[in-house]
């Protein structure tokens, strides 16, 4: 025996859903609000385009902008052709046994790995084994290692996701697999593919633990002037004038938290609207 009618489970389930989605996204959307709330006052041009002075008592955040889009850019630079290149051995070239599986497995893994443990690792390998030093190559590599497993399984899932008949067709027609797989099955998985690349852009400009370790430092009055120098970074500028500097206004603090969720959500905005465009000319 039924206790609802169709229509009413239906307008029931719809509810239910709307009040689970409202649930998870008022939370955020209030916490944007009051960011911005209490971090616009600090905004202004000085704010933004000045090198901090007084031991960033006063001053800009010039340099922590630019040193975010150093390591954001960096590590997406590395991170992205190898997350494609090893999504496409292991979706389009490896054969599915039980080693490629465990690769995967692997890979899934990583990516709940904390990020203090990309940190460690960065700073054993890039900082003092590789002698780079703390500086803007070993934080950007430490960040590309970090969103690797991200773009990885992205493209995995995009490039499963191509049909199958798409291959057999150009194939079909005389093409190598290299050829079909360039230009039939990555320009169809490019929106997934854009997809990984804005969950990894999220993660490694929000991220302090990496570059605490490998990259950032706490007050430079400078730009960097080479990949080997380091550089200051909003996520650990903001951790410092938050825990570390006594009496700092809290507008600063708000602003400098403000001006990093712009950045990130004007950089992931861009990468929506590319991978729009691309969604748009696909034909199925």
């Amino acid at each position: 025996m039924r206790l609802l009618s169709p229509r009413i489970a239906q307008k029931v389930a719809m509810v239910v859903l709307t009040l689970s989605a409202l649930v998870v996204v008022l939370p955020i959307v209030c916490i944007i609000v009051y960011i911005f709330i209490k971090g616009f006052p600090a905004i202004s041009w000085a704010f933004l385009t000045e090198m901090p002075t007084n031991g960033m008592h006063s001053g800009g955040i010039f340099p922590a902008i630019v040193g975010t889009m150093y390591l954001v850019t960096g590590a997406i630079l590395i991170s992205l052709p190898f997350g494609i290149m090893s999504a496409i051995y292991l979706t389009e070239y490896a054969r599915k046994n039980i080693f490629t599986r465990l690769v995967q497995m692997a890979i899934i893994n990583l990516a709940g790995v904390p990020s203090i443990v990309f940190g460690l690792f960065g700073l054993g390998l890039f900082v003092i084994l590789l002698n780079f030093g703390t500086s803007m190559v070993a934080g950007s590599l430490t960040l590309s290692l970090m969103i690797l497993p991200v773009i990885i399984s992205a493209t995995e899932e995009a490039l499963s996701a191509v049909p199958k008949e798409f291959r057999e067709a150009s194939l079909a027609l005389g093409a190598t697999k290299w050829q079909t797989i360039w230009n039939i099955v990555l320009p169809s998985a490019l929106p997934g593919i854009l997809t990984g690349a804005i969950l990894g852009i999220g993660r490694a400009a929000g991220e302090t633990a990496p570059i605490l370790l490998t990259a950032a430092a706490f007050y430079l009055p400078h730009l960097p002037r080479s990949i080997f120098d380091q550089v200051m970074a909003l996520p650990y500028h903001l951790y410092v004038i938050s825990t570390q500097i006594p009496g700092l206004n809290a507008n600063i603090q708000y602003g400098t938290a403000l001006v990093l969720i712009v950045i990130v959500l004007g950089m992931t905005l861009v990468a929506i609207i590319i991978r729009w465009r691309f969604r748009r000319k696909k034909a199925w």
